[in-house]
């Protein structure tokens, strides 16, 4: 009977292996998109300062390791497993709907909790997050017991890349389709459908087993739980090790990946996308050759060994050279497909490839082998539940410990050292295992280790710094790296007109040029200058290089100025910077270390000013700072006739996207107004009260010393020449943004839109500067019109002369060159530019 049952099973397996892991499939593709949406939520809630993201994805972690562990316990005493499966799809769907729903609502309730008790606010944010994925750990342990295989190792690996495989398009389904299609909520239920797809199928297959005569369904095991194997636990051991090794990977290849990458969504989706690819293949390469392999503890101590040493080999092999072929895909790939999106993607892909792909192949092959080595064959359910609870604590503990240890100490080329060290460890203990273990064998995973030491004492510690982007055509000054981003300042120009820039993540954020401090300080005083009533408190959220924050203090009678930034090494990098007048050490400054939306919803102080200067908004992650839902919780942070004065940078984005940011500022501000503060940046000053322009005050307040030289430094010289900066007022906004729909945190379509298209300034910057209108200014005298339109015409000129240039119209430019110079002598910000420098 005993072998009629095991018969039984196996052509059950056989029946069954394949649209199981279609099923899975499903799952993984829904997993991912649930995935993607709350970690984009949580930053909304508990803010993106780095620990708190950590704790939140730590919860999401231990979720599936809770669930892995318990439900595979589960799984073994299931008569009938394909229906627990079914119900457990259908749990994920309902839960998963729910707690997007709930994360939607849930950041004014977590500030309120913390202010009441920081603990079970936090607590509570652990359980949310953490219950669906319970459900989503314990799919592949009852899948593996569904199957009833024999070949625990094949049926392991095939159901393991079939899940990975979905979670490939799970990675990339929501930048580059759902959430710009759909909206969060939207994307939410389209996942919540696929897990439904997967409990229907589920269904099916119970249906159908329970009434073939000739595939009965595994039957359950009942008595007491069957305890592991001292190999079985040193497996086990081994790979909550390697688990952890291999999430501190992932913290340290985003990094190196910096120099290749761009902060737009899809690249970190691409990014992922290859990650799994790589864990999928490996997977799918180790089912079909397990039998040729050999035993599983030399084979997997290897591929632990051989991912790590993989790994630094190709961080020391990191240079130009890969910038060129990125170039050689692009172009490839836009050639045939004629798309910009396609080709940077296909750009990304290449970088990617280059850092991540190889070693994950092996990572993926190493989990089908422990399999083999840790699961009893009469215990599949509890044996891979047990296997993927090990791994997925110990990926938790390896992220915390390489984001928060290591790489702030040791820097990413040491930390990459150091866990392949660790690895080859690992390696050389499974080895040791195997039975027969040659000396040759043994000899070999030895020297592995050897190799990893020499070589990562060997690759220089700036390896990675050198090849950022700016370093290449300047002198690296400072260099930073920590799991919040990798933060350089490279200097550029020559002579008097050298100058600084400030990178995040590898992408030019801002500096100290000429028209950087323009724009910067007009950000801080311009809506200071024009506000209705006596501003006496302001907020600046984004450090960057200090000069917005520093020049609230060349303002008269403000009593509290404060910062808001999210990155430290920001911090550390401020006194590098000229023109901020001292704000790295101005003690009148309070500088708080978190983002700007976690300030307004935690914090209940008003402000008269709020001036926002985020990165710009098709960066990933920033676009919140943009939407219409931030500018009213902004609004309920203001004093009465309070302003908030929001950076629109303009080659950044398409011009449909700009109108749909001005729609999500309007939409909330009854009282706005635009103005030009740069030939790349203008400047959105909205009011919950009116904001009436009186020339007499305008003019006594530019008047103030302090003020007068900030202004005329950056070559504003006077309060006419400010208000030259003048645009058009809230009706001339919304004839702008039109029917565009606004950007809002569910429909955060900008942050995903197609590639910016060349030279968009030259179709933005006229489309804004045709809705000007004389300032509505109230006790105006003809010498001020007439010193207002002087100076207007002044920056016309300029303005049509560089759109020329950028159109390549070099007649234009010339035409205009003897009026431009003679403009420029009295105007330093002119002078930058006919002075040949460039920004």
């Amino acid at each position: 009977m005993a072998a009629l049952h095991n018969v039984g099973e196996t052509s059950h397996a056989g029946t069954a292996l394949w649209p199981a892991a279609a099923l899975l499939a499903l799952s993984g593709v829904a997993a991912l998109v649930f995935q993607i949406l709350w970690i984009k939520q949580l930053s909304l809630i508990v803010g993106v300062e780095v620990h708190a993201i950590a704790v939140a994805v730590g919860a999401f972690f231990l979720g599936l390791a809770a669930g892995s562990w318990v439900l595979g316990r589960r799984a073994d005493a299931s008569a009938r497993p394909f229906r627990l499966y079914a119900a457990i799809e259908g749990a994920i769907a309902a839960l998963g709907i729910g707690v997007t729903l709930a994360l939607g609502q849930g950041a004014a309730a977590f500030a309120q909790g913390q202010a009441i008790s920081p603990g079970l606010a936090w607590l509570a944010i652990v359980v949310i997050v953490g219950i669906a994925p319970f459900f989503m750990g314990g799919t592949l342990p009852v899948l593996l017991r569904a199957t009833g295989a024999a070949r625990i190792g094949r049926a392991g690996a095939t159901l393991y890349a079939a899940n990975t495989g979905g979670a490939i398009l799970g990675a990339l389904l929501p930048a580059f389709f759902l959430i710009p299609a759909l909206g969060v909520r939207g994307t939410a239920w389209a996942a919540a459908c696929l897990n439904l797809a997967a409990a229907a199928g589920a269904w099916v297959l119970d249906r159908r087993h329970a009434h073939a005569a000739d595939a009965p369904a595994p039957s359950p095991v009942h008595g007491p739980r069957e305890a592991l194997s001292g190999q079985a636990r040193l497996a086990l051991g081994l790979y909550a090790v390697a688990g952890a090794v291999a999430m501190g990977y992932e913290v340290l290849w985003s990094q190196m990946v910096v120099p290749f990458m761009s902060t737009r969504a899809f690249a970190f989706s691409i990014v992922l996308a290859v990650y799994l690819a790589g864990l999928t293949i490996g997977a799918a390469l180790y089912a079909r050759w397990e039998r040729a392999l050999g035993g599983p503890w030399r084979v997997f101590g290897f591929l632990i060994a051989g991912a790590g040493l993989l790994a630094l080999i190709e961080t020391a092999l990191l240079g130009r050279w890969l910038i060129g072929a990125q170039g050689m895909a692009e172009a490839a790939i836009l050639g045939w497909t004629g798309s910009p999106l396609a080709g940077m993607s296909g750009r990304f892909a290449v970088a990617a490839g280059a850092v991540v792909l190889l070693p994950t192949l092996l990572l993926g092959a190493a989990f089908p082998a422990v399999l083999r080595l840790a699961v009893p064959p009469q215990r599949r359910g509890q044996g891979a539940g047990a296997v993927l609870a090990c791994n997925t604590l110990g990926g938790i503990a390896g992220t915390a410990l390489t984001g928060f240890v290591l790489l702030p100490h040791l820097g990413t080329v040491r930390s990459l050292a150091l866990l392949t060290v660790v690895a080859c460890i690992v390696g050389v203990a499974a080895i040791w295992q195997a039975r027969p273990a040659s000396s040759m064998t043994k000899g070999l995973g030895v020297a592995l280790a050897g190799a990893a030491v020499i070589l990562g004492a060997a690759i220089p510690v700036q390896h990675l710094a050198r090849l950022l982007p700016g370093a290449q055509g300047g002198d690296l000054v400072f260099y930073e790296e920590n799991h919040g981003g990798t933060v350089a300042v490279v200097e550029q120009g020559q002579g008097a007109q050298r100058f600084r820039r400030l990178y995040i993540q590898g992408v030019s954020n801002s500096g100290d040029a000429m028209p950087s401090l323009r724009y910067m300080r007009l950000q801080a005083l311009l809506p200071l200058i024009v506000h209705a009533g006596e501003p006496r408190s302001a907020l600046v959220i984004g450090y960057g290089t200090g000069i917005t924050a520093g020049a609230l203090s060349r303002y008269p009678g403000l009593e509290r100025r404060v910062v808001a930034e999210l990155l430290p090494a920001v911090l550390h990098a401020a006194p590098l910077f000229q023109g901020s007048y001292g704000a790295s050490q101005d003690p009148g400054l309070q500088r708080r270390l978190r983002d700007g939306r976690r300030e307004l919803l935690g914090n209940a102080e008003r402000y008269d000013l709020i001036t926002l200067e985020p990165p710009p908004p098709s960066a990933a992650g920033v676009v919140n700072l943009y939407s219409q839902d931030f500018y009213a919780l902004a609004a309920t942070r203001l004093q009465p006739q309070g302003i908030v004065a929001q950076w629109l940078p303009l080659p950044t984005q398409n011009l449909d996207d700009t109108r749909a940011l001005v729609a999500s500022f309007i939409n909330v501000f009854p009282h706005a107004s635009l103005w030009t503060t740069e030939l790349h940046e203008m400047l959105l000053v909205g009011s919950m009260d009116p904001l009436p322009l009186d020339a007499r005050r305008i003019a006594d307040r530019y008047a103030a010393p302090a003020v007068a030289t900030a202004l005329a430094e950056v070559g504003v010289g006077s309060a006419a020449a400010l208000l030259a900066t003048w645009v058009t007022d809230r009706d001339g906004l919304a004839r702008f943004a039109g029917t565009t729909p606004a950007v809002t945190d569910d429909q955060p379509a900008i942050e995903y839109a197609t590639w910016v298209r060349p030279r968009e300034i030259s179709r933005t910057l006229p489309a804004l500067l045709a809705l000007r209108t004389p300032a509505p200014l109230a006790g105006s005298d003809p010498a001020l019109a007439q010193a207002i339109e002087r100076e207007r015409g002044g920056l016309d000129l300029f303005y049509q002369s560089a759109l020329a240039a950028y159109d390549g119209n070099r007649e234009a430019w010339a035409r205009n060159a003897g009026r431009l110079a003679a403009a420029s002598r009295d105007n330093p910000y002119l002078r930058w530019f006919t002075g040949g420098a460039a920004q």
